[in-house]
């Protein structure tokens, strides 16, 4: 990383560029024996009292005192993916979110409060994309509101990663008392090689509707009440996958949702004693099948960052992170 002038370390940037993608070098253990250079890179969300946040493409806040910082400057956003489809982070988020639809949603200028009777945060969050129409505490007071009128708990989802996402926000959010609950990863990838994997698809089964055999094997999250059928069932052209397991409960399961040159795959669960045997892979592979035959080229799925088994396995079928998405929830809730 360099930040050389001249051949001199340079801070070139200053509380104006709050806002812009940073790369800083600052010194840890600073006045302490050992003491040593670190760099991160982020967007300056804040520089307040002395103190430098910077937040990371993944959430992560890093702060750092003004007297540490040794070097800074602005640098372009991340490079576009040389592979795979193009998305921009809004038409990603759009894509995401109509193939998992409220019972009920409500304008607050360009943002949409969405309810569900509680299943899922997804389903039961704001989603802040453009102008509230009102200064961003005022429409934070309107969520909180609206949640606790319906005696739900106030969630806003905000992303981070990407050019146009909103890691200023989420400071604003952090400096108001909402508090990062989970966090996951967006991915997408081409299509065409998800259908073209060396999977056994012989046995799965692909339905318009999930089933009450689909649904035992969902039901892993909690009780699936009407308002779950309804957002499980919600999208522009859904489709179940299950192959048969032993007794009335799939061995695995898959949702996918084609929505124009997008398919989002989403509930892709497989039973624990039957891992390992290629059944996550032949469930999306039919049901990519499935939705090239649509017309679908492009991809996108949902993995929590500590899921480690499920994101080697998308790694293996070329789905490459795109930005990352996490859910404040209002601490007092």
């Amino acid at each position: 990383m360099e930040f050389t002038g001249g051949g001199r370390l340079e801070v070139r940037i200053t509380s104006a560029d709050v806002g812009k993608r940073v790369s800083v070098r600052y010194v840890t253990g600073q006045g302490v024996e050992g003491g040593k250079f670190t760099d991160s890179v982020g967007v300056l969300t804040s520089w307040d009292a002395g103190v430098l946040l910077i937040t990371r493409k993944s959430g992560e806040g890093v702060r750092i005192p003004e007297s540490a910082l040794v070097a800074g400057k602005v640098v372009p956003a991340a490079p576009a993916r040389r592979r795979g489809p193009a998305a921009t982070f809004a038409e990603l988020a759009r894509a995401t979110a109509r193939a998992w639809e409220p019972l009920e949603s409500e304008r607050l200028g360009e943002w949409t409060l969405r309810a569900a009777g509680g299943f899922t945060r997804r389903a039961n969050s704001a989603l802040p994309l453009g102008d509230p129409g009102m200064p961003v505490p005022e429409a934070l007071e309107r969520v909180r509101e609206w949640y606790e009128a319906r005696k739900l708990p106030p969630f806003v989802q905000a992303a981070t990663g990407a050019e146009g996402t909103q890691e200023l926000l989420c400071a604003e959010l952090e400096r108001r008392g909402w508090r990062r609950e989970v966090s996951a990863e967006v991915r997408i990838g081409a299509l065409a090689p998800v259908g073209d994997a060396d999977a056994d698809v012989a046995a799965v089964r692909l339905a318009r509707t999930a089933d009450g055999a689909w649904l035992r094997r969902y039901r892993r999250f909690g009780e699936v009440d009407a308002a779950a059928h309804a957002v499980l069932a919600s999208g522009p052209s859904v489709w179940f996958a299950s192959v048969p397991g032993s007794g009335d409960v799939p061995a695995a399961i898959g949702r996918c949702v084609v929505d124009g040159r997008w398919a989002g795959f989403l509930a892709v669960e497989v039973d624990p004693e039957q891992r390992r045997r290629g059944l996550a892979t032949a469930v999306m592979t039919a049901l990519a099948r499935r939705a090239l035959e649509e017309g679908a080229s492009a991809a996108w799925l949902q993995v929590e960052a500590d899921n480690d088994g499920a994101r080697a396995l998308y790694d293996g079928l070329g789905f490459a992170t795109h930005h990352h998405y996490h859910h404040y929830r209002w601490a007092e809730a």
